[in-house]
């Protein structure tokens, strides 16, 4: 079975002395509870893993019992310690209250009980990890697939990872476009809508935040203002309201909507948003062409190869740490702008035949970036830059 990098990180952090809460984050689908099972049974330390996803949300005597189980296997087995894997973590209310309550106890009381954490929504995990257990934990970060991960486990070509995406479950059901588009409409973007936002959030007008995805996938890669957005929607809402429902999305690893870069913050967050898939896949299963169609149609093809892209930069942002913006003043434009400390780089995607900019020109006179980069016709093909980290490009 195919190991994502993440496992060997996560093993040798478990091996360690107990010190901190492991937290575990991702969206859907992107291979966090196979992790676990890979890493249960590679290690020698007994364990016990336990999902919340089928709990009442109000079931927080849940989780003390399951952690409660766990030292009673302790004691029980004789050995000194043992490992506690929760799923779905966000699923119970107050749940940081009740694990900085159950891990305190065991530290007092020198019980040697390791805990992994799992969630598919950043934005309530992190918010409980603030609020309560601050100095207690470490989080890890899965990412969506990269196409080098694609390729390694189930021999996808460049096209196919840039057309079908990166969720490793819908692998064998790219012969079947039907199939595949129906698996990745209802098992993921319906899931984790229903699931991890509507289901655990407050959202006044579900059907506008689902609308404002829509929405967002079909202009992925593009520059909208918010009174635009707002005139394509049926049941509109203020621009307020827009982005904390594109801030929802964004959380869930769905759909992003990235600041223009002006070296001001405050200007920053007035900024237009341009979206930005986390995942190909969101765009192209709902779409109008197939796979063999989309390759032969420049416009589009284009479209895609900017898309993937952008969908490695934004998820790497998140593990490597760096701010993802674009730049546009006028008529002039850069793709995307990556910054990192006080380090600045601008990078433009190129597909078509001409790959002359006047806008990195003059990005560069106005900001002086350390690096130029870019991406595709007259600079580094997008296959080859799909195979970095970007992170290494700082």
């Amino acid at each position: 079975m195919f190991e994502r990098p993440y496992l060997k990180l996560i093993k040798t952090r478990i091996e360690e002395p107990r010190k901190f809460i492991q937290v575990v984050l991702g969206p859907r689908q992107v291979g966090k509870t196979t992790m676990m099972t890979q890493l249960l049974s590679q290690i020698s330390i007994q364990s016990q893993y336990e999902s919340a996803d089928g709990i009442s949300a109000t079931s927080s005597a849940w989780l003390m019992q399951s952690w409660e189980s766990a030292r009673l296997r302790l004691k029980a087995s004789g050995a000194n310690e043992y490992l506690l894997v929760i799923d779905e973590i966000q699923k119970i209310d107050n749940w940081s209250e009740v694990v900085k309550q159950q891990w305190d106890l065991d530290t007092r009381d020198k019980v040697n009980i390791k805990v992994i954490l799992l969630g598919s929504s950043r934005l309530l995990i992190q918010k409980g990890l603030t609020e309560s257990l601050a100095g207690r934990f470490e989080t890890l970060y899965l990412t969506h697939w990269s196409y080098p991960e694609m390729r390694e486990a189930f021999g996808w070509s460049i096209e196919q990872f840039v057309y079908f995406g990166g969720y490793p479950g819908s692998a064998i059901l790219v012969n079947d476009e039907e199939r595949w588009s129906s698996y990745i409409r209802d098992s993921l973007i319906e899931t984790s809508i229903s699931k991890d936002i509507l289901m655990l959030t407050r959202v006044d007008k579900p059907a506008l935040l689902k609308r404002l995805f829509d929405i967002g996938c079909l202009y992925s890669g593009q520059v909208l203002s918010y009174t635009k957005i707002i005139g394509q929607l049926q049941d509109a809402g203020n621009t307020t309201t827009l982005a904390n429902y594109l801030k929802l999305l964004s959380d869930c690893g769905l759909l992003g909507g990235l600041e223009k870069y002006s070296g001001d913050i405050i200007r920053k967050r007035a900024s237009s948003p341009k979206f930005q898939v986390y995942n190909n896949a969101l765009i192209t299963s709902q779409g109008g062409e197939n796979y063999e169609k989309a390759i032969v149609n420049p416009q589009l093809w284009g479209r895609l190869v900017e898309s993937s892209v952008g969908t490695h930069l934004i998820n790497n942002s998140i593990y490597e740490r760096y701010n993802l913006y674009y730049w546009r003043e006028g008529n002039y434009e850069v793709d995307f702008v990556l910054e990192k400390g006080d380090k600045l780089i601008g990078l433009e995607v190129k597909s078509g035949l001409k790959s002359d900019n006047a806008g990195i020109g003059i990005f560069a006179e106005k900001f002086h970036p350390e690096k130029i980069l870019l991406v595709g016709t007259g600079g580094v093909p997008y296959k080859e830059f799909l195979e970095i980290n970007p992170g290494d490009i700082f």
